[in-house]
């Protein structure tokens, strides 16, 4: 039982945390740039928004789009939280089991943000047909790496003012490290696939046809 807690744990102190930040942040903050804080000069700064969607602003087009987002990431969470029970049972390697114990707080902090910050903060956007599921995730880490006009030149994008870098919170970067860290130790996590996709020697190859 322990080994679940542990890692369940894992995914609660991401929760907690996330939830925390965002708290201190919407009640100690003033929204967008008049409230804005530097942190490392001009490029790193604690600045106050609200996503209404998707990863960089990105919605759903439709009447439903947000409930049809929480709902997906409502079914998502349960989906981790069982793969992450399954993956303990099966005693897998520790830092994988970590990785997705962070992703799982990730998806969870945000979800809550979802369902419940249209009613708790009032931040449900104005066409809302209900608060509930409606809620913006608030964020507040920020990259200012570079923002202004882009050339008229560039399809799609051409003439748009934009920033190079989105502005994120404890959740995302929760995800973010837990997928980056599963990609960049997948061959110690899924050893494996490593001895199915290996070429097999030709010195192998006449051993089995002698």
């Amino acid at each position: 039982m322990n080994k679940y807690l542990k890692y369940f744990g894992i995914a609660l102190i991401v929760i907690i945390v996330d939830q925390a930040v965002k708290m201190l942040v919407h009640f100690q903050m003033d929204f967008g740039s008049p409230g804005q804080i530097p942190i490392f000069g001009d490029w790193f700064k604690l600045h106050y928004t609200t996503n209404p969607g998707m990863a960089f602003g990105m919605e759903l087009g439709s009447e439903y789009g947000k409930l049809l987002l929480t709902s997906f990431r409502l079914v998502a969470m349960f989906g981790i939280g069982y793969y992450l029970y399954h993956i303990i049972e099966k005693t897998q390697p520790t830092l994988y089991i970590v990785c997705i114990a962070m992703i799982l707080g990730g998806a969870i902090g945000n979800l809550i943000d979802s369902i419940f910050y249209g009613v708790w903060l009032n931040n449900a956007p104005y066409n809302a047909s209900t608060p509930w599921f409606h809620g913006q995730v608030v964020d507040m880490f920020y990259f200012d790496i570079w923002e202004g006009y882009l050339p008229e030149w560039l399809p799609v994008w051409g003439g748009s003012y934009t920033a190079l870098w989105p502005i994120f919170n404890i959740a995302d970067a929760a995800i973010f490290v837990g997928v980056a860290m599963i990609l960049m130790f997948q061959s110690s996590f899924f050893p494996e696939n490593d001895r199915i996709t290996k070429p097999v020697k030709e010195e192998e190859i006449d051993q089995f046809t002698e």
